[in-house]
């Protein structure tokens, strides 16, 4: 498969079953946590479950308007996932992130023994009974779960644009009225 087949099969199969409900700070680096769920293809029956996090955060250096800095988001598997090309494929087609850095960090990866159907509702639950209100459950194709990730970061990132640009307005209004 090529990288546009990744994607479709990722805006096909991607669903957030849990989203992230606290908003994405607009002044510091923000933790996206993450687990993500996803039928394995070797383990037929089994789950992979991804446990990270992507930290947002301002870049170091100025980049032109919409041209987000991607890291690890590639696997040594699959080429086709270098951050770059991923960064190209997604501006080509019209999908915009902020200028911000997306650093994705995966801290585990397993197999669970169980169905897909099981696992998401004992990781609802758990998120639940936590009253986690800053992870997000994601289930997805396994095969492009860079791409499922980047979904689930974007949808958080939409969610807040309303209220960063309210902020914006009210703090340009307190400064210029008093």
């Amino acid at each position: 498969m090529d990288i546009e087949d990744y994607w479709q099969k990722a805006l096909k199969q991607t669903e957030i079953v849990r989203p992230r409900i606290q908003p994405l700070l607009s002044h510091k680096e923000t933790h996206l946590p993450y687990i993500f769920l996803a039928e394995s293809v070797i383990n037929v029956g089994d789950t992979v479950v991804r446990e990270g996090e992507v930290v947002v955060e301002k870049p170091s250096i100025i980049l032109p308007s919409n041209y987000p800095q991607l890291e690890g988001f590639d696997t040594e598997e699959d080429t086709s996932f270098h951050p770059e090309m991923m960064t190209n494929f997604l501006l080509i087609r019209g999908i915009r992130f902020p200028s911000y850095k997306y650093n994705n960090r995966t801290y585990s990866l397993e197999i669970r023994e169980g169905r897909l159907k099981a696992a998401i509702e004992e990781y609802s639950r758990k998120l639940q009974s936590e009253e986690n209100v800053s992870t997000g459950l994601v289930i997805g194709p396994e095969d492009c779960w860079q791409f499922s990730v980047l979904i689930f970061v974007g949808s958080q990132v939409l969610k807040t644009a309303d209220q960063d640009i309210k902020k914006l307005l009210d703090d340009y209004k307190k400064r210029y009225d008093d």
